[in-house]
C-alpha cells in the first residue's frame, strides 16, 4: 500500500468515527418519546411510577423526574376485593397465610414489684404523762422487737401525789370513795397494771416502763435518757411484720385486668424456686407519669419476717383463660394511626383490612372487631403485600364493615355527560370522583345491562353508579339528571 493511499484510508476512518460519535450523542440527548396508550384500552390517568400517589389528566413529562409518565389502565385497576398477585411472586415473596381461629389467652399479667412496710400495721408509742427519762435499753431504729419490748423507764412527779391520796383513801374501806380515786389515778394516764401494782404494795410507783405494744421494727425512735417529755408525745413508731404490701408496677395498657381482691403469685430472687401467694388489696388511683405504670398494692404473709422491705419481686397476676378470636401477632400491621392485616382471599386477591386488636401472649393477639372465625390472613409477607395495595389504590376494609368470606363489592357515584353509546359500552365525560381518587376525565365504560341505555342519548347529563372489577369499571345505574 502506498503512502498515499495510506492516508486516504485514514481520513475515511476519522470520518466513519466522527459520524458515529455525533450519531450516538445526538440519539442520548434526544428525549424519550411519551409512553402511547395502547388501543382499545381506555386510560384513567397517567402517573409517574416513583410517585405512584400523584395522578395526571393526560401524559406528558413527569414534573418531579426526567420520564415520562405512563398511563394506568382501567382494566388494570384492582377490584373492590383487593389486588391481585400472581401466585409464582407470591411464593417468591414467601407469603405465608393463618386462620382465624377461635382460642383462649391467658389472662395473667406479669409485673416487677418491690416489697414495703404494710402501713396499716403501726403502731405509735406515746407518753400518756409528762416527765423525765431516767433509763433507756439500748433500742434504735431499725431494731426488730417482740410485743412488749421495753423502751425506757419515765419517772412521773404528777402521779407520786395521787397515788399517796389513793392508799390513804383505800385505808379507809369506802368503796365508793375507793372507786373514785382509782378512776382518778387512770385519768392521769396510769397503766392499769400500775395502778394494780400499787394496790398490792401500798407503796408509791411513780416510774413506769414504756414498752411496744406489738412487735415489729423500729421505725422512729425519739427517747433519749434525761430527756423532758411532755404529755402526749410521741416517743417511737414500730412497724409490724407479720403481713408486708408488694407495690407492683402494671403496664396501663394491662390496667383493666387486675382488680382488687385478685391472687397474685410472686417469686423472689433471694428464694429461688419458692413462690408466695398474696391477694390484691387495691389498685392506687394515680399512674406513673414517667413509666406509665398503675400500682397494685398485693398484701402477702410474712411468716418468720423472711420477706424484707426493699427487696425485688416478679409478679403474676392470675386469672382462668377467656376464649378470644385469635391470629399470629406477626400478622399485624401497626401503622401508627390504625391497625391491618392482609386478608387472603380466592383467585390470589389480598385486601387490606382495619381490625382492633387487644391482649396478647405467647405469639398471638386477640381480634375484637374486623374479622371472622375462618377468615385467612397473612403471616409473613404481608408488609410487601400492603405495599402493593397502596400503590394500587386498594382502599383498606373499615371496621364498620362486616367481615365476611368475600367482600361485599363497593358502588361508586359519579356525574357525567355521554359522549358515545355503543352496544354494552358508554364512554363518558365524567367529573372527579374523590372516593377513587379520579380527576375529571372522559373514558369508557362498561354496562352491567345494555337495557340502561334505553333512557338516556349522547349528549345527556347523567348521574351514574359503578364498581371496580377486574375487567374495569362496570355501570350498575345510568339516569338522566333533570331540567334537560
Amino acid at each position: 500500500m502506498t503512502r498515499r493511499q495510506t492516508l486516504i484510508l485514514a481520513a475515511a476512518l476519522a470520518v466513519a468515527l466522527g459520524a458515529g460519535f455525533g450519531l450516538g450523542r445526538f440519539t442520548e440527548q434526544q428525549p424519550a418519546a411519551p409512553a402511547a396508550p395502547k388501543a382499545g384500552r381506555p386510560v384513567l390517568y397517567w402517573y409517574d411510577p416513583m410517585y405512584p400517589a400523584q395522578r395526571f389528566d393526560k401524559p406528558g413529562k413527569s414534573p418531579f423526574m426526567d420520564m415520562q409518565l405512563v398511563p394506568k389502565y382501567a382494566d388494570e385497576q384492582p377490584a373492590a376485593g383487593g389486588v391481585q398477585v400472581d401466585p409464582a411472586k407470591v411464593q417468591n415473596l414467601g407469603v405465608r397465610l393463618a386462620t382465624v381461629e377461635q382460642g383462649t389467652l391467658p389472662s395473667g399479667v406479669t409485673a416487677t414489684g418491690v416489697i414495703a412496710f404494710n402501713d396499716r400495721d403501726v403502731a405509735v408509742v406515746q407518753a400518756k404523762a409528762a416527765g423525765f427519762v431516767q433509763r433507756v435499753y439500748g433500742r434504735a431504729p431499725g431494731d426488730v422487737v417482740g410485743a412488749g419490748a421495753p423502751l425506757a423507764d419515765l419517772l412521773v412527779p404528777e402521779w407520786a401525789g395521787a397515788q399517796g391520796e389513793f392508799l390513804a383513801v383505800r385505808r379507809t374501806g369506802d368503796a365508793a370513795l375507793i372507786r373514785a380515786a382509782r378512776q382518778r389515778l387512770q385519768l392521769l394516764g396510769m397503766p392499769t397494771g400500775l395502778i394494780s401494782a400499787v394496790e398490792r404494795s401500798g407503796r408509791v410507783q411513780n416510774v413506769t416502763t414504756i414498752a411496744t405494744p406489738t412487735g415489729g421494727v423500729i421505725k422512729t425512735l425519739g427517747v433519749r435518757s434525761g430527756m423532758t417529755v411532755a404529755a402526749g408525745q410521741t416517743l417511737a413508731e414500730v412497724n409490724g411484720l407479720g403481713r408486708v404490701w408488694l407495690n407492683a408496677a402494671v403496664p396501663e395498657s394491662a390496667a383493666g385486668q387486675v382488680q382488687p381482691g385478685q391472687t397474685v403469685t410472686a417469686t423472689l430472687a433471694a428464694y429461688p424456686g419458692e413462690t408466695f401467694n398474696g391477694q390484691i388489696t387495691a389498685v392506687l388511683p394515680q399512674a406513673e407519669a414517667e413509666s406509665r405504670t398503675l400500682t397494685a398494692r398485693v398484701e402477702l404473709p410474712n411468716p418468720g419476717g423472711r420477706l424484707r422491705p426493699g427487696m425485688f419481686a416478679t409478679v403474676q397476676f392470675g386469672g382462668a383463660p377467656q376464649p378470644a378470636l385469635l391470629v399470629p401477632s406477626e400478622a399485624v400491621i401497626r401503622t401508627g394511626r390504625r391497625t391491618l392485616v392482609m386478608i387472603a382471599g380466592p383467585g390470589g386477591r389480598y385486601l387490606p383490612a382495619e381490625v382492633r386488636v387487644g391482649r396478647e401472649a405467647d405469639g398471638r393477639i386477640e381480634v375484637i372487631a374486623g374479622l371472622a372465625q375462618g377468615d385467612k390472613v397473612v403471616a409473613s409477607g404481608q408488609f410487601l403485600l400492603d405495599s402493593e395495595a397502596s400503590l394500587s389504590g386498594v382502599q383498606a376494609r373499615r371496621l364498620s364493615a362486616t367481615p365476611s368470606k368475600a367482600a361485599a363489592p363497593v358502588t361508586y357515584q359519579g356525574v357525567g355527560r355521554i359522549e358515545q353509546l355503543a352496544g354494552d359500552k358508554v364512554t363518558l365525560s365524567h367529573e372527579p370522583i374523590p372516593a377513587v381518587q379520579w380527576p375529571a376525565m372522559t373514558m369508557q365504560f362498561r354496562l352491567a345491562d345494555p337495557r340502561l341505555a334505553r333512557e338516556v342519548k349522547v349528549g345527556d347529563r347523567v348521574t351514574f353508579a359503578f364498581e371496580q372489577t377486574q375487567a374495569g369499571p362496570v355501570v350498575r345505574s345510568l339516569r338522566r339528571m333533570g331540567g334537560q
